[in-house]
């Protein structure tokens, strides 16, 4: 794989519960990262005394993340409706020339900031809630 731009990294929310995804605006940073638990199932028998982990086991979880600028109104209204309603729609993660990843995801964390003489800046944290699809790009 080639070296790719950072801005084509996408975070994208369904704005209206039908599938409907928009670019969530403003972004400068984002991040996704997946993680799965291990089953330890060693034990006097294992050979060498090697830890023997169970296949197939364990809890997998996806985490997104991000950060920017306010600029799109909408996009930030929704997310802040998704955090305050506790709802778990569905997002998309455009990782360029690699896939997609989509499924539903939980709004964690919200935070903004700013100074006397900057512009306002949100991060945004972000942690599946279900089973998460990913397509290869073509």
């Amino acid at each position: 794989m080639v070296a790719q731009n950072g801005k084509d990294l996408l975070i994208k929310l369904d704005m209206t519960g039908d599938g409907q995804f928009e670019t969530a605006a403003g972004l400068r940073a984002s991040r996704i990262s997946f993680n799965a638990e291990s089953v330890d199932v060693t034990s006097l028998e294992s050979q060498g005394g090697w830890r023997e982990l169970l296949a197939g086991a364990g809890v997998k979880t996806a985490s997104i993340s991000g950060s920017g600028v306010f600029k799109d109104a909408t996009t930030d209204e929704r997310a802040r409706q998704i955090f305050f309603d506790g709802e778990t729609p569905d997002f998309q993660v455009i990782i360029p020339n690699f896939g997609t990843v989509e499924g539903p995801f939980q709004v964690t964390s919200i935070e903004y900031a700013g100074s006397h003489n900057g512009e306002a800046t949100y991060e945004l944290s972000l942690s599946s809630a279900g089973q998460l699809t990913f397509t290869a790009d073509a």
